[in-house]
């Protein structure tokens, strides 16, 4: 009798499913044997698993309840099991032979957010096993059943669905496994093998670094030699514009332009196993900029925890490391270094800076420059001093302590701005009265906007000046946050350009942490598509790792000229996407010197093919083919090149031109 009852439940489930209906209807003796395995068969509940190794974007998963806390519910429904994440979330199963998963999902009923959306999404091995669609707030909950024969590792991913993550609480209900035999178990994700792929720098003299370098006339003008080689070294440089000079045994290039003008300058580089030569054109005019800033920003690996000796730090480090010498520059202090302001308005530095003009001039004497930051508002982002009503001073005390960039965040603005006016001139009106002080100065400084992409600000971030602005939110070391927002750049290309560039924030390499350090969740793989993608993107590259704690393998990620180079061509042009085949995508940019970088994307789960067309790019015939990041010319192939690319991997190349 309670096997009959157990079978009759069981079946009446069946024909409830919609997925099973459509399996077709089945013989007498297979539906016998089919309940015959199920009347026996165990089951768990998914939130009786270990959830803890759910990787998520926002907040801790949760057994039993919504990721703030509250009981699980969807739409007008309370559910008493399950778990409670938040997008961008992966949690893997190793099944051990579980042959069934059901269960129901939805947008946690706290949101309130009608711009809130999340996709459900289950993974087989690597391969779409069901998709529930868009899931918008207040709606009810979509069910699943999944039959899992021959399946070994189940992903189950919440995706976000609207322009961000905010309030992307996502609910799996009543979801439980059937098996036989071992329980099914929560799985860390795949691992991949830290491969280096960059060769080491020659022993021969290299000059690195940006071909074009902009300055104003009547600005003091400093640029440092980035050269790879065996030390001791000779440094030249011939056909210098009045006013500048080489200090050889500092290689660096100083003093005053004093007219405008587009110089070109001969750069040599000589030691024991060889030599060098390099144009470096200078061009004196209004634009500063001409190729992404290259630098490190405090944010990401220390957050309020910054210090003057951690700055410090950070600046020995880029020197000790070497990786000045491939053309890293900025040496960025964030949030959290504000003070009070003196008796004439003008703001100090709180306890931890005690000399900010101290600091900068330690900076400069590494060879490197210094920027910092500030809003628009009263208050920082972190409730620190900030710039509203005193833009003019804060800019004359930037100068005077000798800050090279400006990281310029919304924050509170939001409480002070004039709602009178249209949207657009409110968003650029606070930009604008910064800039304005900026260029007043008789200092270069570089203008970075921050306020996350809003109103387009890439239609507009150059109208007020700005060097750089960010389009989107911030940036944490998930595969779900660095992809959304890199593979989310396109269109934005034709708003780019030398002197103005799309930023999609700060790199996520190494040991991040935002004050509690850990090494970044990404995987290998994933550092390379986030750092080619970044490259080919003309993005800044602003580090946000520890700098004294750089291991080989991140090392190897900032350190190859080729791909820096992608990042830094002067003709500046940003990557756009060529083509989408599924989770394969090629991005690709047009290059100086005629030819083509393209990054051949594979955001899948497992490992495909993935090809590049030169009819797409405007090419034909032959073509030689180089892989940047091993720095190795791959061959000569006629109409498209394919490789072979890893899960969530990249193969970056440059297609020489004709």
């Amino acid at each position: 009798m309670i096997v009959r009852n157990l079978f009759e439940m069981k079946f009446s489930a069946m024909k409830r499913n919609t997925c099973l209906q459509r399996i077709g209807p089945i013989g007498f003796a297979s539906w016998l044997a089919l309940m015959a395995t199920a009347a026996w068969a165990e089951s768990v509940r998914l939130d009786q698993l270990d959830i803890r190794l759910t990787d998520q974007d926002w907040g801790e998963p949760r057994a039993n309840q919504s990721v703030e806390s509250h009981p699980l519910s969807i739409g007008q429904t309370r559910y008493e099991h399950g778990l409670g994440t938040h997008a961008n979330s992966t949690l893997y199963i190793a099944l051990n032979g579980a042959t069934r998963f059901a269960g129901s999902v939805g947008m946690d009923a706290e949101v309130a957010n009608p711009d809130a959306g999340v996709e459900f999404i289950v993974l087989g091995d690597g391969q779409p096993l069901w998709r529930s669609g868009v899931m918008r707030a207040k709606e009810p909950a979509k069910s699943f059943a999944l039959d899992l024969q021959g399946v070994k590792t189940l992903a189950l991913k919440v995706a976000a669905a609207g322009p961000g993550i905010d309030f992307d609480h996502a609910d799996w209900v009543e979801a439980r496994f059937d098996y036989q035999g071992a329980a099914p178990v929560t799985a860390v994700g795949p691992r991949e093998t830290a491969e280096i792929l960059t060769p080491p720098a020659p022993k021969t003299p290299r000059i690195n670094g940006p071909s074009v370098v902009g300055a104003r006339p009547g600005h003091a003008f400093f640029y440092h030699l980035p050269v790879t080689g065996d030390q001791p070294m000779t440094l030249a440089a011939r056909h210098l514009p009045a006013g500048l000079t080489l200090d050889a045994a500092r290689g660096e290039i100083t003093g005053i332009l004093a007219q405008a003008g587009k110089y070109n300058v001969t750069l040599r580089a000589k030691n024991s196993t060889g030599g060098s030569t390099r144009q470096l054109q200078i061009v004196a005019g209004d634009k500063i900029a001409l190729t992404p800033p290259l630098g490190w920003n405090s944010w990401n690996c220390f957050a309020n925890a910054v210090d003057d000796a951690k700055i410090r730090a950070a600046a020995d480090a880029m020197v000790s490391s070497g990786l000045i010498a491939h053309g890293w520059t900025y040496i960025n202090i964030d949030d959290c270094w504000e003070g009070k302001r003196d008796g004439n308005g003008m703001i100090q530095p709180n306890e931890k800076f005690p000399d900010m003009k101290a600091l900068a001039d330690y900076v400069h004497a590494k060879g490197l420059k210094i920027g910092l930051y500030s809003s628009p508002g009263p208050k920082t982002c972190a409730g620190f001093e900030a710039s509203w009503q005193h833009e003019q001073k804060d800019a004359q005390q930037y100068a005077a302590w000798g800050f090279d960039y400006l990281k310029y965040d919304w924050c509170s603005y939001s409480d002070v701005q004039d709602m009178s006016l249209p949207e657009r001139a409110r968003l650029m009106k606070p930009y604008q009265v910064m800039q304005a002080a900026l260029r007043a100065l008789d200092r270069d400084i570089v203008f970075s906007l921050c306020q996350y992409g809003m109103g387009n600000v890439w239609e507009w971030g150059a109208d007020v000046g700005g060097n750089c602005w960010r389009t989107t939110g911030d940036i944490n070391d998930s595969w779900s946050s660095m992809s959304g927002i890199g593979f989310g750049q396109n269109g934005h290309e034709k708003f780019a350009g030398p002197g103005h560039w799309n930023d999609p924030d700060m790199l996520v390499v190494g040991k991040v942490g935002w004050g509690h350090l850990h090494p970044t969740r990404l995987t290998p793989n994933e550092q390379y598509t986030h750092v080619s993608l970044w490259c080919l993107l003309s993005a800044p590259l602003l580090i946000g790792a520890d700098m004294s704690q750089l291991d080989p393998f991140t090392f190897n990620l900032l350190a190859n000229d080729e791909v820096l180079a992608v990042d830094q061509d002067a003709l500046g042009r940003q990557a756009a996407r060529l083509s989408k085949d599924g989770e394969a995508e090629v991005w690709a940019k047009d290059l100086a010197d005629g030819s083509k970088a393209a990054g051949l994307f594979n955001r899948g789960e497992s490992a495909r093919e993935v090809t590049v067309k030169w009819e797409d790019l405007g090419l034909s015939g032959r073509r030689g083919v180089r892989d940047l990041w091993r720095q190795k010319d791959l061959g000569q192939f006629n109409g498209s090149f394919t490789a072979t690319v890893p899960r969530h991997g990249v193969c970056l190349v440059r297609i020489a031109p004709e």
